[in-house]
């Protein structure tokens, strides 16, 4: 048996202080997207180093349990599945899927119902690219034209949008953050959407009530698109009800890859089979980043694992919270992922560094391991979605020209979600979810 070990843990805190520490330096000089500029996938390189040299066992050993952990199949499902994710999300980007989305619904929106349906649309479009980043950028310039041209407070209008986009990413079942905690739990995507839904909809009807009242002075319908056509909106309807239905992830990604193509080549006569492809490959090149940092992170996982780290935190969390109690435990599980996305600005980093932790808390607490990689995705949610210094928030405030501080405090969603997560915790909401034993390498 591993003996608990302090020591293990140090390569951690080396990555997180030069990660946060660069951030901090660089805000210091005044530079845009602080937190961005030296990307984690660099940042752990000196942690690695310093866990093969804290490791027991000759060179060769350390290297081979560094190398097991990039190799362990939950991480290389997660990498095979970000690869997938990128390709269709691209491939129906490019055949006008996000515009027809957002030009449909804009078309359907009274002058009073301007800020709910906006943050609605968000959250739809949110929820078919998987992305909030990707979400913020394309709505975000819409937004302001909608709040200068229609009477609308600018801060309530962009909250909206921060606010739709992560609730869309919360629950896409294509997201990185979905995949990372779904793969490190060992669930179905499935599961961890049915159980987020529970929480993020109480958030979400008081939020539209919100945001009624904030824009009920709205004097201008906003425009509808001039194009628009259902078939481009076809791919991402079809991904959702496939992954929601419980088909295979794999199969699900491949055929929204196959229907955004066909769209794509039946209605854009210069969109090739070579133009297809192209895009295919840009997907994947967008996941690249997230991708070397996950097989990264399971090399140091592991070794830190080996050295008793996991072990330590772990038994610190029973000392603290009391053995056997659940609530206990989804407390430590929505802490340690919150604590770690404020300080590296990015929730699908932080849960792919708790994602090991979490299992063994849930597996020390009886927490059911879809509740488990439901409380990940939801707290560094919160979090994400309320850093001043979070690329979702500096884009958006960049982009009206505000800041960054002042808007956080307008993401209505984010502060009810944390409410609502809370609430469950603490109500044991909801009931019906039980001690589950999943196998990994069983789960879609």
């Amino acid at each position: 048996m591993t003996k608990p070990s302090a020591l293990a843990l140090l390569p951690l805190v080396l990555f997180l202080s030069l990660f946060v520490g660069a951030g901090l330096w660089y805000q210091a000089q005044g530079t845009e997207m602080a937190f961005y500029q030296i990307s984690a996938p660099v940042a752990i390189l000196p942690a690695i180093a310093l866990a093969l040299l804290l490791a027991r066992g000759s060179l060769d050993q350390r290297i081979e349990k560094f190398v097991r952990g990039v190799g362990d199949h939950t991480v290389i499902t997660m990498v095979l599945i970000y690869l997938l994710a990128g390709g269709f999300a691209s491939v129906a980007r490019a055949v006008g899927g996000v515009d027809a989305t957002v030009g449909l619904a804009l078309g359907a929106i009274p002058p009073d119902l301007v800020l709910p349906g906006l943050f609605a649309i968000t959250a739809l479009v949110a929820t078919a690219m998987g992305t909030s980043m990707g979400t913020v950028a394309a709505i975000a310039p819409i937004a302001i034209g909608l709040a200068d041209g229609g009477d609308l407070p600018l801060l309530a209008t962009l909250g909206a949008v921060v606010g739709g986009a992560m609730l869309g990413d919360n629950l896409s079942v294509i997201s990185d953050t979905t995949i990372a905690a779904t793969r490190s739990q060992g669930v179905d995507m499935r599961d961890k959407f049915r159980l987020n839904f529970r929480i993020a909809l109480p958030a979400a009807l008081l939020t539209l009530v919100w945001l009624y009242f904030q824009g009920s002075s709205a004097s201008a319908a906003p425009p509808a698109a001039e194009q628009h056509q259902l078939l481009r909106v076809l791919p991402y309807l079809l991904v959702l009800l496939l992954a929601v239905i419980g088909i295979n992830v794999f199969l699900v990604l491949f055929t929204g890859i196959v229907c955004a193509g066909a769209v794509g080549l039946a209605l854009q006569p210069d969109y090739s089979v070579a133009v297809l492809a192209r895009d295919i490959y840009a997907g994947y090149s967008g996941m690249q980043e997230i991708l070397i940092l996950s097989l990264l992170i399971g090399g140091l996982g592991a070794l830190m694992k080996s050295g008793g780290g996991l072990a330590w935190l772990a038994q610190g969390i029973a000392r603290c919270g009391g053995r056997g109690s659940t609530r206990a435990g989804e407390l430590a599980i929505g802490g340690v992922v919150a604590a770690t996305n404020v300080c590296v600005a990015n929730n699908t980093v932080a849960i792919l560094l708790n994602g090991e932790l979490a299992r063994d808390i849930a597996a020390r607490y009886g927490v059911d391991p879809r509740r488990s990689a439901s409380l990940l995705d939801i707290f560094s949610c919160v979090v994400q979605g309320l850093l001043p210094y979070g690329a979702q928030a500096l884009l958006a405030s960049s982009l009206a020209g505000i800041s960054p501080l002042a808007l956080v405090g307008h993401i209505q969603y984010c502060w009810l979600l944390g409410l609502a997560a809370l609430g469950s915790i603490l109500f044991a909401i909801p009931r019906s979810v039980r001690q589950a034993s999943v196998d990994p390498a069983s789960a879609q």
